[in-house]
């Protein structure tokens, strides 16, 4: 029994350590992979690096942005930060 009192403590952080880091973290990346795979050509998106831009074209894995100048650039779907309304 005292072991048992022992190690609720250590059970007790692990517990609020998944509810306040661990969950929130799994839900977000949830969220952000259903973007990724919603994507679909003539979405306006930020890519990680930062970079503005158009999709122009989509295929399995990547995607070909368009930016303003008329310049086309090839990224991995997962490299899209957020999409633009």
């Amino acid at each position: 029994m005292d072991t048992l009192v022992g190690l609720l403590p250590i059970i007790l952080m692990f517990v609020i350590f998944y509810f306040l880091l661990i969950r929130p973290q799994q839900k977000k990346q949830k969220q952000v992979q259903q973007m990724q795979s919603d994507l679909q050509k003539g979405d306006r998106v930020i890519t990680i690096g930062g970079l503005h831009g158009t999709i122009h074209a989509i295929d399995e894995g990547t995607l070909v942005i368009s930016v303003q100048d008329g310049t086309q650039l090839k990224f991995d779907r997962s490299s899209v930060r957020e999409k633009l309304s």
